[in-house]
């Protein structure tokens, strides 16, 4: 499963919390990474504050930042590639990406 090159910017849409908690139900497709999967949802669908608050709520659920896609990469890798992923990189290093 590829990622779209760049990210798509996200246009005035701020979630309350149980909004943002809705991320951590999505289930991944066939061998895909539950993790992995979530925070890519979450990437695509949120703006930077509220990807933020989604990390903290995915981290306190035990989940794991550093989970990877089935080429072997992990998501804080993919995003760094993103052009207009750069905030959102530095979100998932700031809480262990790697």
């Amino acid at each position: 499963m590829a990622l779209l090159k760049d990210k798509q910017k996200v246009l005035g849409e701020v979630f309350d919390d149980e909004r943002i908690k809705t991320f951590l139900d999505f289930r991944p497709p066939k061998n895909i990474n539950p993790d992995f999967h979530l925070l890519e949802k979450a990437y695509r669908g949120m703006n930077v504050d509220n990807f933020e608050t989604f990390i903290n709520f995915f981290l306190g659920k035990g989940h794991d930042i550093n989970s990877k896609n089935p080429e072997g990469k992990s998501f804080t890798a993919i995003v760094e590639e993103h052009h207009h992923g750069k905030p959102y990189f530095t979100v998932l290093k700031k809480y262990g990406g790697i």
